[in-house]
């Protein structure tokens, strides 16, 4: 058990590093090339076919960059396709999902005061939202509807206001924001696996074979982009949020969730007016300003209990080891300051990622993390505060690795 827990932490940390990795890639080179198009200007002279130019210059060198809005009139022989940085982000993001969100369905996924369910339930349910998520998005796109941009944005809005609260209802308020991220995250993926990327290649094929390429197939892949574009800002906070109780374990989370996705337009377009040449909107940093507000507001408002944490199956072996009562005494002299529903510790108040040590329970829901965090590793208390000596980290690890035995 304890050599499982230290590898499971450390794959948990591999995988979360390769997530963010391949995220920064994805992201990185999305911004730059909505940045690069809404940059480029028309001068007389241009060759035929091309839309607009480009002058830049980095480390050191300049770049002269052009964009045909269907194609060239002949295929370069050399073409760098930008895929990898999404497929990759979705897959190690998926894989962050199975390790500590199915791997650990009992403590961050499913919340019996929320939906009481099993854990292959759960796990069934949680990969039916996502995609259920994308297939109500792309029918929207394909519809009528998808003709205009600006409606079809706002009913997209809709949506994800009510899928943020129909997960609130479903799993823990963590597991919900993380998911409302996958969903928008898979939604943009998916974007560039089964629309962007197969219309580009739809235009290879026709350049190819001496065909003149539709140019439906690139304002499709243009509007889906854009989507992408205004939809990452979102993302990056949500995939953040596990981190801040206050954004996902208070009454109106989802409203709160609900207002990200707004803040996150609102910056977006400031920088793609900003990059287009077409002005300085500053209002949208007040606007966002004034939602942020707003969210720090409704994070205040006490979350309504509907009862006490019960210890899971899994939990209840190690309340029933001989070591418990002292592990017990440890925990709630040491951590519970800091981790109860009204900590007492000054300055803190709320529970830190809204971890709480103050029952029996709960403490033997979390012991994997007391285990890890303040047995094996010296990481909680932060600047050992509560000076928790050598001998009561021995206890944790004796409790943890021997229970069951």
């Amino acid at each position: 058990m304890m050599d499982f827990a230290i590898f499971w932490d450390w794959l948990s940390f591999a995988v979360r590093w390769l997530h963010v990795v391949t995220g920064i890639a994805w992201i990185g080179s999305s911004f730059y090339f909505v940045a690069l198009d809404l940059g480029l200007r028309q001068r007389p002279g241009m060759p035929v076919g091309a839309f607009g130019e480009e002058w830049q210059v980095h480390g050191g060198g300049f770049y002269h960059i052009q964009k045909y809005l269907v194609a060239p009139a002949e295929m370069p022989e050399h073409l760098t396709w930008f895929k990898w940085e999404s497929y990759a982000t979705w897959l190690s993001g998926f894989a962050m999902l199975c390790v500590v969100y199915y791997a650990g369905a009992d403590l961050f996924l499913i919340d019996p005061n929320v939906l009481p369910m099993s854990v292959p339930v759960g796990i069934l349910l949680s990969m039916a939202t996502i995609g259920v998520g994308w297939v109500v998005y792309d029918l929207l796109c394909r519809s009528p509807l998808g003709k205009s941009d600006t409606g079809l944005m706002l009913l997209l809005y809709c949506v994800l206001v009510f899928i943020a609260w129909g997960l609130t209802h479903l799993f823990t308020g963590r597991a919900a924001f993380l998911h409302l991220g996958a969903i928008t995250a898979t939604i943009m993926s998916a974007n560039v696996f089964m629309v962007i990327i197969p219309n580009q290649k739809i235009v290879v094929a026709d350049l190819i074979a001496g065909r003149k390429p539709d140019p439906k197939y690139g304002k499709i892949a243009k509007q889906r982009s854009l989507h992408n574009n205004y939809l990452t800002l979102p993302v990056l906070f949500l995939m953040l949020s596990n981190h801040y109780p206050l954004a996902f374990g208070t009454q109106f989370n989802w409203v709160i969730a609900s207002l990200v996705f707004i803040i996150g337009v609102l910056i977006r377009h400031y920088f793609n007016t900003v990059h287009k040449r077409a002005g300085n909107p500053h209002w949208t940093w007040l606007g966002a300003l004034v939602l942020f507000i707003i969210i720090i507001w409704l994070s205040t408002v006490p979350k309504v209990l509907t009862g006490e944490p019960k210890a899971s199956a899994e939990a209840q072996v190690y309340i029933a080891s001989a070591h418990f009562p002292a592990v017990r005494d440890t925990v709630l002299g040491r951590c519970s300051m800091c981790h109860a529903q009204e900590p007492s510790y000054e300055g803190i108040y709320h529970a830190p990622k809204g971890v709480m040590l103050d029952t029996d329970a709960n403490i033997a829901n979390h012991a994997r993390e007391i285990y890890l965090q303040a047995g094996r590793s010296h990481a909680m208390p932060p600047a050992n505060v509560t000076q928790v000596t050598d001998k009561e980290r021995a206890l944790l690890v004796a409790w943890f690795e021997g229970a069951g035995k």
